[in-house]
């Protein structure tokens, strides 16, 4: 196995993030908008508030994973656990607070 500076699948990974970023910007942009909205929140809100956020959240993560495990599903077991790592630390670095799912599984 490649050592994680090496991996090969670096560079295929930050493509796909990329698009992931471009192809999701609508989702992106309303976890911000949820993340402000129960941060700034009145009290008697902020729980119905944080709710809607962690929906978004949820819907993020579940995208993350399934962007992973769709091409993961095409390599075999040895490369695909190479893959995931690799995807898995770089969503993780990218989009620490979606990326949560993808810890769970690996």
């Amino acid at each position: 196995m490649i050592g994680r500076r090496g991996s090969r699948f670096r560079d295929l990974v930050a493509r796909q993030l990329e698009l992931f970023a471009e192809d999701e910007k609508v989702l992106l942009d309303e976890a911000e908008a949820a993340d402000a909205a129960w941060t700034q929140a009145e009290r008697d809100e902020t729980e119905e508030r944080y709710g809607d956020y962690q929906l978004v959240v949820d819907a993020i993560g579940e995208r993350l994973y399934e962007l992973r495990e769709s091409y993961a599903g095409r390599l075999d077991e040895e490369a695909a656990d190479e893959y995931r790592d690799a995807f898995s630390r770089a969503a993780a670095k990218r989009y620490p607070r979606y990326a949560s799912l993808l810890e769970e599984d690996a």
